[in-house]
């Protein structure tokens, strides 16, 4: 008989719990799409997301507004999981080239490796690992003075919400981080440690427009998180008792608007699209094409305004008139496509 010592050190992979395992890292199929195609498409018709995968919202729609051509130059802010990029850079076939930004290394890589399989090399893609305000700089080390078409989804990509290392989501225990890039900068925890009181109501009111922002910041100044499961019990806890006594989807959105103005907080994303807003019509070409995809009222209204001022001042020739919604079809395939606003402009031939 075989001594079990010298047994193969090969383990098998732990079976799925259960038809639908709930546990993020034991979603093995979903996390390795290419293998367990079959999985993964069960799991798109009843209209989920796979854990790890990001769906491209409106992409038809992107496309129609950005017309890319072949031989163009096109920029995408926000490769993510690159269902826009990929999209646009077949259609700027044969002859043009995509350069592609994002500030999270992890996905950037990952995404990266999928559209070079797919056969864009490096004379159609060119990848950098910066925030998309970099994109003036990122032109400029290009050699491009100005793209025909920039492109900049401003979601948090699904692979970020679904990691719970990630800390974006409350759905499983995890560090209450919610860095785009984790390398870089403070964690969501540290920036609650070192905030008075006064700063994260103002967080909050700001970037939230969170009516309980006081009771909250109060509360969180009391008692420090370090997780986001810690965070989540916190609030709901705390709002669904006396004197709040709020009714549970009254207490769900509370909680969740905390979340995006801590994340906000944490990536500086309000100070990025501006930068990048007052930028943008130097890295666009007379008759150049930009669309933005927002996810919440703060950066629309940026979106809309930046719009609309370079229209008046001539900067842009024509902007959306009326925001772009994902249609009931795909609305109902993706819930994460509910809140996305898609808004474009034309550059002018002045000069800002």
């Amino acid at each position: 008989m075989k001594d079990p010592a010298e047994a193969s050190p090969h383990k098998r992979r732990p079976r799925y719990i259960g038809r639908n395992p709930r546990a993020f890292h034991d979603k093995y199929k979903e996390l390795d799409p290419e293998r367990y195609q079959a999985d993964v498409r069960k799991v798109l018709a009843s209209g989920k997301t796979p854990a790890g995968t990001h769906r491209p919202i409106m992409v038809d729609e992107v496309l129609d507004c950005l017309r890319p051509a072949p031989g163009e130059i096109a920029a995408d802010c926000t490769l993510g999981g690159g269902g826009h990029g990929r999209a646009i850079l077949e259609r700027l076939q044969p002859g043009g080239r995509l350069v592609a930004l994002d500030v999270d290394a992890v996905e950037l890589r990952r995404t990266e490796a999928i559209l070079r399989r797919a056969g864009f090399g490096p004379e159609s893609l060119s990848v950098h690992n910066v925030n998309f305000a970099g994109l003036p700089k990122v032109l400029a080390a290009e050699g491009i003075a100005a793209a025909d078409v920039v492109l900049a989804d401003l979601g948090v990509s699904s692979m970020q919400l679904d990691n719970p290392d990630r800390g974006f989501n409350y759905k499983e225990p995890g560090p209450l981080d919610m860095r785009m890039n984790p390398s870089r900068g403070e964690s969501a925890a540290r920036l609650l440690a070192r905030s008075n009181e006064q700063a994260l109501v103002r967080m909050f009111e700001e970037n939230a427009d969170e009516p309980h922002a006081v009771a909250i910041a109060r509360l969180l100044k009391q008692q420090p998180c370090q997780t986001t499961h810690e965070l989540e019990r916190q609030v709901r806890t705390l709002l669904s008792s006396p004197p709040f006594n709020l009714e549970k989807a009254e207490v769900k959105m509370s909680v969740r608007r905390t979340f995006q103005a801590l994340r906000i907080a944490v990536n500086d994303e309000f100070a990025s699209l501006d930068w990048f807003l007052r930028s943008l019509p130097q890295c666009l070409a007379p008759g150049g094409r930009v669309a933005i995809l927002t996810f919440h009222s703060g950066e629309d209204r940026r979106v809309k305004k930046a719009f609309q001022r370079g229209h008046r001042e001539g900067v842009y020739a024509s902007v959306a008139r009326e925001v772009i919604r994902s249609s009931m079809e795909e609305t109902r395939a993706n819930r994460r496509a509910s809140s996305a606003k898609l808004r474009w402009a034309v550059r002018g031939t002045l000069e800002p």
